[in-house]
């Protein structure tokens, strides 16, 4: 088949399957007449390609994915490789975005002040609580004053 019907199978642009030729997300196909020429094969590499990209892989990642692995490493060992570790940093990005959203939630129920100075106050008084809150890291010391 051609660049264009694979393209179209799969819902991309013939560019974005050169690209992930060019970076070895999917083998060179033989060439006919000087035009590529998939086999139906092709369709699969590139559903497992657009999958892994869909699902928060980097291009890096997906070609470690389908390149890097031993050809004996089952495609089931590869996934739970490389997605455990994506599942790890997912749910630190779940926990942040989670207290974040609970800080701008009592904020918007909290705030009464009139100005952004009176606001800033506030903050800077319970700075401990929130930042920890906000971050899960330790608050800073403040820089000592140079006398």
């Amino acid at each position: 088949m051609t660049i264009g019907v694979l393209a179209r199978h799969a819902g991309v642009r013939p560019s974005a399957i050169r690209y992930y030729e060019r970076l070895g997300l999917m083998p060179a196909p033989p060439r006919r007449s000087g035009r590529r020429d998939y086999d139906s094969g092709a369709i699969a590499q590139l559903a497992v390609v657009q999958f892994a990209l869909a699902a928060g892989f980097s291009l890096r990642e997906a070609k470690r994915l389908v390149r890097e692995f031993s050809r004996t490493t089952p495609a089931h060992a590869r996934w739970r490789e490389l997605a455990e570790g994506r599942i790890k940093e997912l749910d630190l990005v779940i926990a942040r975005a989670t207290a974040r959203k609970a800080l701008l939630q009592r904020i918007t129920t909290n705030c009464r002040c009139e100005t952004l100075t009176d606001c800033g106050r506030a903050l800077a008084r319970n700075r401990t609580r929130w930042v920890v809150e906000a971050t899960g890291a330790p608050v800073p010391r403040s820089p000592r004053r140079l006398t």
